[in-house]
């Protein structure tokens, strides 16, 4: 019973990443076009822009470390998708407060 429990969460965790990768894609396509069509009126759209890619790598990144715990090489690349999910996070807020600030 244990180990089908842990199929279906394993797989509804699955399900619910790939339907993040989905959603956050779709936006950030839409937000980058409305972007690069009229920078001046949509310069919102880049500090969500980076949020929204922070957001999708961090979760990579966690779901990766936590299905991985003994595998050196695949934990070693789930911390670094989470610090590069980290550095865009910092490109957020710099890019926030510059826009936010003028």
């Amino acid at each position: 019973m244990a180990v089908n429990e842990r199929r279906r969460k394993v797989r509804s965790e699955s399900a619910a990443l790939d339907l993040l990768h989905i959603a956050v894609g779709i936006a950030v396509v839409l937000m980058a076009v409305f972007s690069f069509l009229n920078p001046e009126r949509n310069m919102i759209c880049f500090p969500v822009i980076f949020f929204l890619a922070a957001v999708l790598n961090l979760a990579a990144g966690r779901s990766r470390f936590g299905g991985n715990r003994r595998d050196r090489k695949r934990r070693t690349g789930a911390v670094l998708q989470m610090s590069f999910g980290a550095a865009l996070f910092v490109l957020f807020i710099i890019s926030a407060i510059s826009i936010w600030w003028r």
